[in-house]
């Protein structure tokens, strides 16, 4: 990933744009410390409809039971 100035940023915007559509990324700096980044656009996914999985897992029966002390023990490092 290249590093350019700002300066340079300003005089070569077009040249810069055309090699961020082709996929590259740019880092912009001012005095040396990034500032920005140039990236390849992308449109925002659509959200995905509710219940697309519906019925590709079930619940068993036992999701609420208590956990047994040896996975309690586990979670704290300690050895059933």
């Amino acid at each position: 990933m290249e590093s350019i100035n700002i300066y340079q940023a300003q005089t070569q915007l077009s040249n810069l744009l055309q090699r961020v559509a082709l996929g590259e990324e740019i880092i912009i700096a001012n005095g040396g410390v990034p500032v920005a980044k140039l990236v390849p656009f992308q449109e925002e996914q659509k959200s995905r409809p509710l219940g697309i999985d519906r019925g590709k897992f079930t619940t068993p029966d036992d999701f609420n039971a208590p956990l047994s002390d040896e996975i309690i023990n586990s979670f704290y490092g300690e050895e059933s």
